[in-house]
């Protein structure tokens, strides 16, 4: 049986785009943590840090040297 999807509350965007990442095992189990800790999933953290890396002005073109590619760091990640 197939789960009945929820009806977004009203004056909520409909999220329709799917985005989908590789993680190492270590992130993984970082990402379950920090869902267990703050009742969040794990598409709602990783859209909590896009804003925060964006609202840093990192997400703007041209910001970053070309060539490189600067990573979003998750709190907790010493690498």
């Amino acid at each position: 049986m197939r789960k009945k999807k929820e009806t977004p509350k009203k004056g909520t965007p409909v999220l329709k785009n799917v985005v989908s990442l590789r993680v190492s095992d270590q992130e993984k189990r970082l990402l379950e943590r920090l869902t267990r800790a703050t009742s969040l999933n794990v598409s709602d953290l990783v859209r909590e840090a896009i804003g925060f890396w964006l609202a840093k002005g990192r997400g703007r073109s041209g910001t970053a040297n070309k060539g490189s590619r600067p990573s979003l760091v998750l709190a907790g990640n010493s690498n």
